[in-house]
């Protein structure tokens, strides 16, 4: 009896033991939990925070590459919201530090949707591929004055060459990222196409009518925007010239992509439609052709569009130009006019001097809306005839 009751007195001190050990293994994982737990979150905590500091960074980065694109000439940036439909339909400051490749990359972007999410008033493009100053500037300012709204500026000029025009001039800040250029060489070329390129960035630009600092407007500015822009077709000159100055040219390490047949000539000056501009931008397989095959004596700017076009896009071409030019003298070079030369019945036999041409498919006696070559003595009675004779 008296084992019996020690018995129950040592089981009664074993679960007082094994109760006591359990609540002290209870407090053990309790405070291990807490003491991981606050480790965890101290440690999530910094990871947010570096990532909200690196998300900081990046942003700032980020943004510090897209100030260089998204102003203009006279507005800084923290002014203007670089994300905004406007800025990106309607670029403001023609510098950037896109390369050629990247450019045109970015030129042949086509929205699929047709709509435009904005007030879009189609626009007119004046390249101007210079070599250097424009001793026309006084005239084409007075063919554009009052009608901002419906045409944009762009000038190819040799590298670090910079245009002292006022602030209030169509000119003012529009020269684009050039590259030398050559006369004879592909280098032209890639400058008519870096014109075009550039031009495409704004939305609104419609047509695209390639100049040089010789070439003046014999129409005033609404005649040449309502012609251009009703015409159902580009302006780019492509003929079959089967003499060595035509045909002559043509490589046969061209083929099979581009055969004789399909080989034609044209003038350098240009105008097209939007669809057609990009077209040539896009274009990689051809224009690599004539980059590696045409060479003086062939000459790119003459061929490469015209060809280029008559084997895709005949269609969309009137096949003829829209800058009169006179080569009559022979030789590499049209006929400079001097200030002497200018004269109203000269520019009167350029506007209207008897020759037929179409547009829209219907015969008119109005061909060309811009003329070559002018030399700067030209410009003082070019002016004075401006408005009795061109009307603007």
């Amino acid at each position: 009896m008296a084992r019996s009751r020690g018995d129950k007195e040592d089981a009664e001190k074993h679960m007082g033991l094994l109760k006591l050990v359990q609540i002290l293994s209870f407090l053990v994982v309790f405070v291990a939990g807490i003491i991981i737990g606050l480790a965890t979150s101290s440690h999530i905590s910094r990871y947010f925070t570096s990532q909200a500091q690196l998300f900081s960074t990046t942003s700032a980065i980020v943004m510090s590459g897209i100030k260089g694109n998204c102003t203009s000439a006279v507005e800084p940036c923290d002014r203007v919201d670089c994300f905004s439909i406007r800025s990106f339909v309607t670029p403001t400051n023609l510098t950037h530090p896109m390369s050629d490749n990247q450019l045109f990359w970015r030129a042949s972007m086509v929205p699929y949707k047709g709509e435009y999410p904005f007030l879009r008033v189609p626009k007119v493009a004046f390249m101007f591929l210079t070599r250097g100053r424009l001793p026309m500037l006084p005239l084409w300012e007075k063919f554009f004055k009052g009608h901002t709204q419906y045409f944009s500026i762009y000038v190819h000029a040799p590298p670090g060459y910079e245009f002292h025009v006022s602030t209030d001039s169509p000119f003012y800040a529009r020269q684009i990222p050039s590259q030398n250029v050559e006369w004879g060489t592909v280098l032209l070329a890639d400058a008519e196409r870096r014109l075009l390129a550039n031009a495409l960035l704004d939305f609104s630009n419609e047509r695209f009518v390639l100049l040089s600092e010789s070439c003046i407007p014999v129409y005033n500015f609404p005649t040449v925007y309502k012609y251009l822009i009703g015409s159902a077709y580009s302006f780019v000159d492509s003929f079959d010239d089967p003499t060595r100055y035509g045909r002559g040219r043509y490589n046969r390490k061209m083929l099979p992509d581009i055969k004789l047949y399909q080989w034609r000539k044209g003038s350098q000056w240009f105008e097209m439609q939007r669809t057609v501009a990009i077209y040539i931008v896009s274009d990689t397989k051809y224009y690599n052709l004539f980059r590696k095959y045409c060479r003086p004596a062939c000459y790119p700017d003459e061929h490469y569009i015209p060809t280029f076009l008559n084997m895709f896009h005949g269609s969309l071409s009137a096949n003829r130009t829209v800058t009169w030019v006179d080569w009559s003298v022979g030789g590499p070079h049209p006929a400079m006019y001097e200030e002497a030369n200018i004269t109203e019945e000269f520019i009167q036999t350029i506007r209207n001097n008897g020759t037929q041409c179409t547009y829209n498919d219907e015969p008119t006696s109005v061909c060309y809306l811009f003329a070559r070559k002018f030399a700067p003595s030209a410009l003082e009675p070019l002016l004075n005839l401006s408005s009795k004779v061109m009307e603007f």
